[in-house]
């Protein structure tokens, strides 16, 4: 596949030298979460923005709050597809966990531990379920919201939201 930044990847075998954060903010920030079945556009970029924030609140450091910024990174060259669907699709799992194993090494994150991974999921489904009764109109989980923070879900032009994705990146990989 040929990337907004012109490299081609092979999607079956991707490297860590041709992973480009331009790439994953421009695609993620023109993904609409929920596949487009939203009230209003709604990015992955800015999705993944909200968790980024959500584990600075919890007090989480760089690391885990780069991780977060990252987890749907996958997207940006395989696209989404919504969970219901994604769990009857072993190999495109597969194919989607080695490229974001080859996201997370190409920006120092190939060590991450089960704990770690736990927290990044628990973060993405905490702001799933906000996602989902905003956004999808779905009903309040009985558990309530888990969040620290209310997530962003405004419409935003896909332009501001790349932007503030790749501010947010750069700002995290200059900690490093």
């Amino acid at each position: 596949m040929k990337t907004y930044s012109g490299l081609k990847i092979d999607p079956f075998d991707p490297k860590p030298e041709e992973i480009r954060i331009e790439d994953i903010a421009h695609a993620l920030s023109l993904i609409c979460r929920g596949n487009g079945q939203v009230t209003h556009f709604y990015s992955v970029a800015q999705h993944c923005l909200n968790c980024e924030r959500e584990a600075e609140a919890r007090g989480h450091g760089r690391r885990l709050r780069l991780a977060c910024l990252l987890h749907d990174a996958s997207e940006a060259y395989l696209n989404d597809i919504i969970r219901p669907v994604k769990q009857y699709l072993e190999k495109y799992n597969e194919i989607e966990d080695h490229f974001l194993e080859v996201i997370y090494e190409s920006f120092g994150l190939g060590d991450l531990t089960k704990e770690e991974w736990a927290i990044v999921r628990e973060i993405d489904d905490a702001l799933l379920d906000f996602d989902l009764v905003e956004l999808l109109r779905e009903p309040m989980p009985e558990r309530g919201y888990q969040f620290t923070l209310v997530p962003d879900i405004g419409q935003r032009t896909f332009e501001e939201v790349e932007a503030a994705y790749l501010s947010k990146a750069n700002e995290l990989l200059s900690k490093s």
